[in-house]
């Protein structure tokens, strides 16, 4: 039995969990963050702070947050400050502000009694065990929407509002509530409202070049050198883009890609890896689907798919996809369709989702197309597809 060797250098860092050292394209939303809360770090018992973070899947904003902690603390440890990060998802506790403030309370003294309790007492109590240690806290409400559904404005008032009902005493507590739209804290009355809106760090989707670079930051720490090519994380970040711009997407699917390669015991994440591994994912086109397609859209698809069977590349231009759908034209004896024609196909299935196109910045003559297949593994597309065809043969 030959040895196992692995593509992979340190998968861990491909972990939903994992908080990297580096953030691309996130440095000026984490000034932001640290200026909002520099406060923490030179007179903690002044004042307390919320704010909002706010980003569609994907954007970033819990490691963000948890990056932000991270630093936070690390310069709370230097200064002698007692600074604790809390970083709890809302939705994970069900949205109950009583089994949230169970968790904090847990974390400073782990065998506390879970019943016997209201939510307002728990509240009290953790604020008495900071002012007994002398600690303060920055409380990060992942999936802050949670809360929101399930307690209202209440509960957000009394977090929001704490130091109030604590005249002369110091700050403890300060909020990050992190969540997917703002029109979610909507449903908030006006003066819990006006108590969180003023600080809001929002985070726009990522671009595909943005993606590229998120992901070559990854790959370096979680790949061997030269496993995974350009064209197989252009793919990837292709992907991503096309799901919202959504990195943690791409994340999973290098770490679903690699497993592939390494399960056929390849040396490299070739772009069929990413097929397989996205298919994986999302749900594949069904087959009542496939056959609903056109012959000559068939034969196009089954050209594109040849193509990038044997080329083992990420994309195709139109002009070898062309070509090959005129090859496959000849071995089922019929004249092949024109040009335009062709590229009416090529946008039903793009709209379709079966194919995807990118135009090249690039190339200031004509700006040839290049054509991608997301989802589906070329074999499998390759098999089905001769099997529709020669059925609509007969």
């Amino acid at each position: 039995m030959p040895q196992y060797k692995s593509i992979f250098k340190d998968e861990t860092k491909l972990d939903i969990n994992y908080v990297p050292h580096k953030l691309p394209h996130r440095e000026a939303e984490m000034r932001l963050l640290i200026e909002f809360f520099s406060f923490a770090l030179q007179a903690p018992d002044k004042m307390a702070q919320r704010a909002i973070i706010a980003g569609d899947v994907g954007t970033g904003k819990t490691v963000l947050s948890q990056r932000f902690g991270n630093r936070m603390t690390d310069e709370a440890v230097k200064l002698g400050i007692n600074l604790r990060y809390v970083h709890v998802n809302c939705r994970e506790y069900r949205g109950s502000l009583f089994l949230i403030l169970h968790h904090i309370v847990s974390i400073f003294h782990p065998n506390f009694p879970n019943r016997g309790y209201s939510a307002e007492e728990l509240l009290g109590m953790l604020l008495q065990i900071l002012d007994d240690e002398n600690a303060h806290v920055i409380l990060a409400l992942d999936e802050f929407e949670s809360l929101i559904e399930r307690e209202s404005s209440e509960a957000v008032y009394k977090l929001t509002r704490l130091q109030e009902i604590r005249q002369d005493k110091p700050q403890r507590l300060s909020l990050i509530c992190i969540l997917r739209n703002l029109r979610a804290v909507d449903k908030l009355d006006l003066s819990t409202r006006s108590s969180l809106q003023s600080n809001i760090v929002n985070l726009e989707k990522y671009s595909k070049q943005q993606l590229i670079d998120i992901l070559n930051d990854r790959v370096s720490l979680a790949f061997k050198p030269l496993t995974l090519p350009e064209e197989t994380l252009n793919l990837t970040a292709e992907l991503a883009s096309s799901e919202n711009g959504n990195a943690r997407f791409g994340i999973e699917l290098l770490w679903r890609s690699g497993k592939y390669a390494d399960a056929e015991n390849l040396n490299r994440v070739t772009p069929e890896c990413v097929r397989k591994a996205v298919s994986s994912i999302l749900p594949a086109m069904q087959k009542n689907e496939m056959a609903s397609l056109r012959f000559h859209e068939k034969l196009f698809l089954l050209g594109v798919a040849r193509v990038l069977k044997e080329s083992q590349k990420a994309c195709i231009s139109f002009v070898d996809g062309e070509q090959a759908y005129s090859i496959a034209c000849e071995e089922f004896n019929v004249k092949p369709h024109s040009h335009t024609q062709l590229w009416k196909y090529l946008k039903t299935l793009s709209a379709l989702g079966i194919l995807r196109t990118e135009v090249p910045a690039t190339d200031s003559r004509g700006r040839s197309t290049l054509i991608y297949l997301p989802n589906i593994p070329v074999y499998d597309l390759e098999k089905e597809l001769n099997v529709l065809l020669k059925k609509e043969e007969m």
